[in-house]
């Protein structure tokens, strides 16, 4: 092979790599930086694994439908709040993914830091692994309408945005 040839062969591998990097950093940062707690309420599989946990671990109090139990925000007489809804006429869409994922995994009292809080939802970073959190949690996101799905991505856009000015 001729030394232009060479040369004009190795131009366009740099050529083909560059463009494949930039197409790849796009991708990365249209996506945000690798988040294991990202819901993906897109991903079928994610998301009927999520709702086959959600059924036996989740359903018996927070309803088949997520409506929650009945005065969710009146504490009852053992002092405890009633489930919650996970559908769009309850709270949960109002966190970012990061916190939905630590309170199921580790509960209020510790993500809020107040150690007397008392909750009748189980912590489940005992019982589930971190992707079955994020399933079941993707499955409840996939059930909301597109107006409050748009609006929770805007809530994690605030909350990365946050934790980017705090680097």
């Amino acid at each position: 092979m001729s030394r232009r040839r060479a040369v004009v062969a190795s131009g366009a591998v740099l050529a083909l790599l560059v463009a494949g990097g930039m197409w790849w950093w796009s991708r990365v940062d249209a996506a945000g930086p690798a988040d294991p707690t990202a819901l993906r309420p897109d991903d079928a599989a994610v998301v009927a694994t999520g709702q086959r946990l959600y059924t036996r671990h989740c359903a018996s109090c927070h309803g088949a439908d997520l409506r929650g139990q009945p005065d969710w925000r009146q504490r009852g007489p053992d002092g405890l709040l009633p489930a919650p809804p996970h559908d769009a006429s309850g709270h949960t869409w109002h966190h970012p993914d990061a916190v939905l994922f630590a309170i199921t995994q580790r509960g209020v009292a510790q993500v809020a830091g107040m150690p007397d809080y008392r909750s009748a939802m189980p912590i489940y970073g005992g019982q589930l692994r971190d992707d079955e959190i994020v399933a079941v949690l993707s499955f409840i996101k996939s059930r909301w309408p597109a107006d409050i799905r748009a609006r929770h991505d805007e809530v994690n856009a605030a909350a990365r945005e946050a934790a980017a000015s705090r680097r």
